[in-house]
């Protein structure tokens, strides 16, 4: 487990790859975003999408799921202080296999608590081509191995 202290800028990390089915986008999009061009393939046909597309929500939670499960390994775990930007420059679409690399942009102490700081760190999620899906820059909490002096 990575504490503060094994960070720094410019680090990477990857994580994935999941694949996303039909059924899945229409499951999530049933509970969380029920909108037609999320739920029903012909409705999706005439909206913007030109098809089917997963909700940018089902895009970060699969993101998340990545983070978890990927190389990064934050002690403490990934405790969000906040989200700097979120974007889907591309729609998630069914059958797309997903992927995630992050890199560390920022890593700061805390000059109020010795036992923890903040990384900043960029994810970007990509499909089977190649192509920007989300694109997240968020803070996080980490704890600390070492106390200053």
């Amino acid at each position: 487990m990575r504490m503060l202290d094994d960070l720094k800028p410019g680090d990477r990390y990857a994580g994935g790859p999941l694949t996303l089915s039909e059924a899945d986008i229409v499951d999530f999009a049933r509970r969380f975003d029920p909108q037609p061009f999320h739920l029903d393939p012909v409705a999706a046909r005439d909206s913007v999408f030109g098809g089917l597309a997963a909700s940018g929500w089902h895009t970060a939670a699969l993101t998340m799921r990545m983070i978890v499960d990927g190389e990064t390994k934050l002690a403490g775990g990934f405790i969000g202080v906040t989200v700097e930007e979120i974007s889907w420059p591309q729609a998630t679409r069914p059958g797309d296999d997903l992927r995630i690399e992050s890199e560390v942009l920022e890593v700061r102490p805390s000059t109020k608590r010795p036992d923890r700081g903040t990384v900043r760190i960029r994810t970007l999620t990509y499909n089977q081509k190649d192509e920007v899906v989300q694109r997240m820059t968020a803070v996080l909490l980490v704890p600390r191995r070492s106390m200053p002096e």
